[in-house]
């Protein structure tokens, strides 16, 4: 599996060259490609992209928007998500459902990549989810935005990298309007999920102001260290262009 993070800033106005668009994921599989979100930075773009399918995690503008005006491929969305995205002009509609694998391959079932849709707590008019993704003998799980994982230990068991929300380091961008919880979870917390179900790996997307506008190299280090006091072997901020190769 190759992971191709094509963008990794937040919903910020910041921009900076290593983050200068809209976090996107594309996962690869022997010839079987797929990308996770379509932002409206890539509203101009994503005409040209070239994969078996796009699949959405929410309707917000930066995870969504840019498929308005249609897409290349099939489109995959939660039913909640797709009530938001009922005006898009998307030909090529599907429903991800939630925790059931959904195949999708370039036509050989040796090349197919499997996504399944876990719950997720970060808003309530944009009801978000996370994907455990599947390919080959590696699984990973991609929630770009998260306060809460719902069925977190399924979800986050056996997998080789947890890819995260990078919107803070250590300070909870978490709000409790009545008894929701909605925002972001911060990284150390994240981390700390990490340790209890044994995942050795994380790299963060999706990345706010804290990160974007800041050093980097310091605030890596910072990471880095909450990853050691956690037993996670390794840790990563994404930069737009950045590759993972996981056999």
């Amino acid at each position: 599996m190759k992971l191709t993070f094509l963008g990794t800033r937040g919903n910020i106005d910041t921009r900076t060259r290593r983050h200068g668009m809209h976090s996107s994921m594309k996962v690869s599989y022997y010839d079987t490609e797929v990308i996770i979100d379509c932002g409206e930075d890539w509203l101009d773009q994503v005409s040209n992209w070239q994969a078996q399918a796009i699949v959405v995690t929410h309707a917000h503008p930066d995870h969504a928007f840019g498929l308005k005006e249609g897409a290349p491929c099939p489109v995959y969305a939660t039913e909640a998500a797709w009530e938001t995205m009922d005006s898009f002009d998307i030909e090529e509609r599907r429903v991800m459902p939630e925790r059931q694998p959904v195949e999708i391959s370039a036509g050989s079932t040796a090349a197919t990549i499997t996504f399944e849709a876990f719950s997720v707590l970060h808003s309530t008019r944009a009801p978000a989810v996370g994907y455990r993704v599947s390919a080959g003998r590696v699984d990973i799980f991609y929630v770009p935005d998260v306060a809460w994982i719902e069925d977190r230990e399924e979800a986050l068991s056996g997998i080789r990298v947890y890819v995260g929300d990078g919107a803070s380091v250590a300070r909870s961008m978490v709000r409790k309007p009545g008894d929701v919880i909605i925002g972001h979870v911060p990284i150390q917390t994240q981390l700390t999920w990490c340790q209890k179900l044994d995942v050795r790996r994380a790299i963060f997307t999706h990345l706010g102001s804290e990160i974007v506008e800041g050093d980097e190299r310091s605030l890596g280090a910072k990471i880095r260290d909450l990853a050691d006091e956690r037993e996670v072997e390794e840790v990563e901020i994404a930069y737009d262009g950045t590759e993972v190769v996981l056999r």
